[in-house]
C-alpha cells in the first residue's frame, strides 16, 4: 500500500509539474519576447498527448482574459458615455473655433506674405553672402596659388629655369596640397612634369650649344692664357737681369760685336705695346659665358639627375679632348699650326681648371689627371711625329718655345709636365740634326765662295777686321811690313764664325728648359763636338775628294786645318765664358776639333800624294818611246823634263806645309814615277826594246836622279831621295855594263852591287832586250862580218836566261 501510495504521490506531482511547464509556456507566448518555435518545441517534445492537454490549458487561458476584458469594458462603460456626450456638447464649439481659427489664419496669411517675401530675401542674401565668404576663402587660398603658377610661367619666359622649378617645388610641397580638390589644380600638376622636361630639354641645349661654344673659342682662350704665362714669365726673368747689366754682353758678344738676335719666337714688345696687351688680356670667363653649365648643373641636381648630366659633359668634353689633340697633316709647315694646336689644348684645359673650381662634383681632380695624362700621352707622340719632319732649325726653335710656354702655362694650373720637357731633349737632338744640315750647306757654300789663297791685307784696319773675326796670331808676320799676306784663306775665319754661331743656335734651344749650367755646357759642348766631327769633318772630307780642288787647294786646306786646329782652345774658352762652367771641371766634355782637323789634314795629305801620282801618270801617258831605236837622241824626253819642272815648281808651293808633310809628297812622287818607270819597261805588251832604247831610258833615269839630288823639298838626310831611283839604276847599270857575270856571282850577297835588282825582273828585261837584238840582226843580216858576235852575244843572253830562270825557280820554290 506504501508503495502504492508513494507511486500515486510521483504521478499526482508529475502531473502538477506539467501544468506549471504548460503556464510558462503560455507567459512566453504572451510575452511576444522568445521566439515561439522553441516554446511550442517544448510542448510537443514531451509526450504524444501533450498538444491536446496544451490546447485545453490554451483554451482556459483564454477564456480567464475574456472574462476579464469583459470586466473591464463593463467598468469603464459609464465613463465612455459620459466623454461621448462632453464631445457632442463642445461640437458646436469646436465649429466656431475652426472658423475663427480659419479666419485668423487666413488674416495671418495675407499679413506675413509681405514678412515671408523679406525672409526670403533676407535668407537669399544671406546665403549670397555665405556663398560670397566662402568664394573669398576659397579664392584667398587659391589666389597664392595662381600667382606661384603665373610667377613659374614668367620665370619659363624668361629663361630662369633653376628659379623656375624652385618654383614648382614650392607648388607642389606648400600650395597644391591646400587647392588639391580643384581641376585646376590637376592640370597645374599634370602639366609640371611638362615643364620639367621642357626646361631639362632646354637645358640641354644651352648646354649643347655651351659646349660648341668653347670649341670655337678654345684656341683663343689657350692664346690668351699662354700669353699671360709668357708676359709673368718674362717679367720674372727681367728682374735678376736689371740687376746685372753685363749679362747680355757676356752671353752674346762675338769679338766685340753683338749679332742680331735670331731664332727669336717673337721680338720684344716696347712698353706701349706691353700695356696694351695688358689691357687687353682675358679671362677665360671674360672669353665664354659659363652660366649654361651651372645653371644645366643646377637643374640637373634639382631634378636629382645629376649623375646623368655629369656624365653627359665629361662624354662630351672626352669627344671634343680627342678632337683637339688631332692635329692638321700640315701642322709640322708653319709655327701657326703649332701655335693653334697648343692654343687649343691650353683653352680646353683651362676651361677643365675653371669647371673643377667653381663647381663641385662636375669635374674631379681625378678626372682631370687621367684626362691630361691621356691629353699628355697623344701630345707627346704627335710632336715626336711632326717635329721629325722638321727640316728648318729657326721652326724646330719656335717649336721649342711654344713647348715651353705651353709647359709653363699647364703647370701654373697645376697639371704635371715633366715629360714634356724629356720631349725637349729629344726635340733638342733633332733640332741639332736641322742645325748640323744647315750649318753643312754654309760651311758647303764657304768652301766653294774661298779662292784658296793667303789672305791679302793691305794695312792696319784690315788686319783688324781679320784678327776680330779669328784669333790669329803669328809674331814674325806682326813684324812685316804692310801689305801683307795671312797664311790661311777666307774661309778660316768664316769658318770659325759659324761655329760660333752654331753655338748661340744651339744654347738658344738650351734656354728656358730649367737645366743647370752644367747640363747646358755639356749640351753646348756635345753639340759642337758633332758639329766638327761630323759635320765639318764631312765637309772638309768631301771638299778634299772633289776632283777641281787641285795640289794648290790642298795645300792651302791643310794650312787652314791647322790653324783651325789652334783656334778649337779659343772656342772651348768661349763655350766656358757663356756657361760660366771652368773646363777643369770634372765633368765637363772636351772639344773635338783636333781630332778632326787632323783627319783632314791627313786626308788632304793623301789626296795630295794621290793628285802627284795621278799628274805624274799623267805625264808619263804622254811619253812616246822608240823602243826600237838603235842610237839615243843625247838629251831627256821631253815628257820628263815637263815632268820634272811640274814637280819643282809643285813642291816650291809646299813650303808653308809642315816639312814631314812636303818631304813625304816628294818621297812619295819619287818612288811612284820610279815605279811608274818601271812598269813601262816590264809592260807586257812591250815585246822587245833595243840597246839604244835602254840608253834613252837611262838619260830619263838621270834626270831624275838629278832632280832628286836638288832636294827639292828641304830636309833629306844625304841621297835619302834618290834611293827611290835605286831599283831602276841598279837595273840599268846591269844592262848598260852588261856585267851579268858579276850579278850572277853576287845574287844573294848584302853586298852584292845589283842587290836591288830581282831576277824576274831582270829576266823579263833581258827577254825583250834578246828579242829586240834578234829582230834586230834579222835587218841587217847584210853585214856579214856582225854575224859571228851576235850570235856570240845572243848566246851569251840565253845562257844568261836560263840561270836567271833557275834562280826565278829556286825562289818560288822556295817560297
Amino acid at each position: 500500500m506504501a508503495r502504492k501510495s508513494k507511486l500515486n504521490l510521483l504521478e499526482l506531482y508529475s502531473e502538477e509539474n506539467k501544468d506549471q511547464i504548460y503556464e510558462n509556456v503560455l507567459a512566453e507566448i504572451e510575452s511576444f519576447e522568445l521566439p515561439l518555435g522553441t516554446s511550442l518545441r517544448s510542448v510537443y517534445d514531451d509526450q504524444p498527448n501533450a498538444h491536446q492537454r496544451f490546447m485545453e490549458k490554451l483554451d482556459a487561458c483564454i477564456r480567464n482574459h475574456d472574462r476579464e476584458i469583459e470586466k473591464m469594458c463593463n467598468f469603464h462603460h459609464q465613463g465612455f458615455v459620459d466623454a461621448i456626450t462632453e464631445l457632442l456638447k463642445v461640437r458646436a464649439d469646436a465649429e466656431k473655433l475652426k472658423v475663427q481659427v480659419t479666419d485668423t489664419n487666413r488674416r495671418l496669411q495675407e499679413s506675413g506674405k509681405e514678412v515671408i517675401a523679406q525672409t526670403e530675401e533676407i535668407i537669399r542674401c544671406r546665403i549670397q553672402q555665405r556663398n560670397i565668404t566662402t568664394v573669398v576663402e576659397k579664392l584667398q587660398l587659391c589666389l597664392p596659388v595662381l600667382e606661384m603658377y603665373s610667377k613659374l610661367k614668367e620665370q619659363m619666359k624668361v629663361k630662369r629655369y633653376y628659379s623656375a622649378l624652385k618654383t614648382m617645388e614650392q607648388l607642389e610641397n606648400m600650395y597644391f596640397p591646400r587647392v588639391s580638390q580643384y581641376r585646376f589644380c590637376q592640370i597645374m600638376i599634370e602639366n609640371l612634369p611638362k615643364l620639367r622636361k621642357e626646361i631639362k630639354e632646354i637645358s640641354m641645349s644651352d648646354l649643347k650649344d655651351f659646349l660648341e661654344s668653347i670649341r670655337k673659342h678654345s684656341d683663343k682662350i689657350g692664346e690668351t692664357a699662354m700669353k699671360q704665362a709668357q708676359q709673368q714669365k718674362t717679367f720674372h726673368t727681367a728682374l735678376p737681369k736689371q740687376n746685372n747689366v753685363n749679362y747680355g754682353k757676356n752671353m752674346y758678344i762675338i769679338n766685340g760685336r753683338v749679332p742680331e738676335p735670331k731664332y727669336e719666337i717673337t721680338s720684344k714688345p716696347t712698353l706701349e705695346e706691353e700695356d696694351e696687351h695688358e689691357e687687353e688680356v682675358l679671362t677665360a670667363h671674360d672669353l665664354v659665358d659659363f652660366s649654361p653649365v651651372y645653371r644645366c648643373l643646377h637643374i640637373y641636381s634639382v631634378l636629382g639627375d645629376g649623375d646623368t648630366f655629369e656624365n653627359y659633359y665629361r662624354k662630351q668634353r672626352k669627344k671634343q679632348a680627342r678632337l683637339v689633340l688631332q692635329p692638321q697633316s700640315s701642322m709640322h709647315e708653319t709655327v701657326e699650326g703649332y701655335r693653334r694646336y697648343f692654343s687649343q689644348i691650353v683653352g680646353f684645359f683651362v676651361v677643365e681648371d675653371h669647371i673643377l673650381h667653381v663647381t663641385q662634383g662636375l669635374v674631379t681632380r681625378a678626372y682631370t689627371d687621367e684626362l691630361w695624362n691621356m691629353a699628355l700621352s697623344k701630345i707627346i707622340a704627335v710632336l715626336r711625329t711632326h717635329s721629325s719632319y722638321c727640316t728648318d732649325p729657326d721652326l724646330v726653335l719656335e717649336l721649342k718655345n711654344l713647348i715651353v710656354v705651353f709647359a709653363d702655362t699647364l703647370q701654373g694650373y697645376g697639371f704635371p709636365v715633366n715629360r714634356l720637357f724629356d720631349l725637349l731633349f729629344e726635340i733638342r737632338d733633332q733640332y741639332n740634326e736641322t742645325l748640323l744640315k744647315k750649318w753643312a750647306g754654309l760651311f758647303r757654300d764657304i768652301f766653294e765662295a774661298d779662292n784658296y789663297s793667303p789672305i791679302p791685307v793691305a794695312n792696319e784696319e784690315e788686319y783688324k777686321i781679320v784678327i776680330s773675326k779669328f784669333p790669329f796670331q803669328d809674331l814674325e808676320l806682326d813684324k812685316q811690313s804692310f801689305p801683307k799676306k795671312l797664311p790661311m784663306s777666307q774661309s778660316v775665319p768664316q769658318i770659325y764664325i759659324q761655329v760660333k754661331e752654331f753655338i748661340y743656335a744651339s744654347l738658344k734651344f738650351s734656354e728656358s728648359l730649367h737645366r743647370s749650367s752644367t747640363e747646358i755646357d755639356d749640351m753646348l759642348r756635345k753639340s759642337t763636338n758633332l758639329l766638327l766631327t761630323r759635320t765639318l769633318s764631312s765637309c772638309l772630307q768631301n771638299l778634299i775628294k772633289k776632283p777641281h780642288i787641285g795640289l794648290t787647294e790642298l795645300v792651302q786646306i791643310i794650312i787652314n786645318t791647322t790653324h783651325l786646329e789652334q783656334a778649337c782652345k779659343y772656342l772651348e774658352d768661349f763655350i766656358t765664358n757663356i756657361t760660366n762652367i771652368s773646363q777643369e771641371t770634372v765633368h765637363t766634355a772636351r772639344l773635338y776639333g783636333l781630332s778632326t782637323f787632323k783627319d783632314a789634314r791627313h786626308s788632304a795629305e793623301g789626296e795630295i800624294y794621290t793628285k802627284l801620282n795621278q799628274k805624274i801618270d799623267e805625264f808619263i801617258q804622254l811619253a812616246d818611246y822608240d823602243w826600237t831605236m838603235s842610237e839615243p837622241d843625247g838629251r831627256a824626253s821631253g815628257y820628263l823634263m815637263d815632268l820634272i819642272n811640274f814637280l819643282r815648281s809643285t813642291f816650291q808651293v809646299f813650303t808653308h806645309l809642315p816639312g814631314k808633310v812636303a818631304q813625304t809628297a816628294c818621297m812619295s812622287a819619287c818612288q811612284h814615277l820610279s815605279t811608274s818607270l818601271m812598269q813601262m819597261l816590264l809592260d807586257s805588251e812591250l815585246k822587245q826594246i833595243s840597246m839604244g832604247a835602254i840608253q834613252q831610258f837611262n838619260l830619263d833615269v838621270i834626270q831624275c836622279e838629278l832632280f832628286a839630288s836638288s832636294e827639292p823639298v828641304p830636309g833629306f838626310q844625304g841621297d835619302t831621295l834618290q834611293l827611290a831611283f835605286i831599283d831602276l839604276r841598279q837595273l840599268l847599270d846591269l844592262f848598260m855594263v852588261w856585267d851579268w857575270s858579276t850579278y850572277l856571282a853576287d845574287y844573294g850577297q848584302p853586298t852584292s852591287k845589283y842587290l836591288r835588282v830581282n831576277p824576274s825582273t831582270a829576266l823579263t828585261l833581258l827577254e825583250k832586250v834578246h828579242k829586240g837584238m834578234k829582230d834586230s840582226s834579222k835587218k841587217n843580216n847584210i853585214f856579214a862580218q856582225f854575224r859571228k858576235n851576235d850570235r856570240d852575244k845572243q848566246k851569251l843572253i840565253e845562257t844568261v836566261v836560263k840561270q836567271l830562270r833557275s834562280l826565278v825557280n829556286g825562289m818560288s820554290q822556295h817560297i
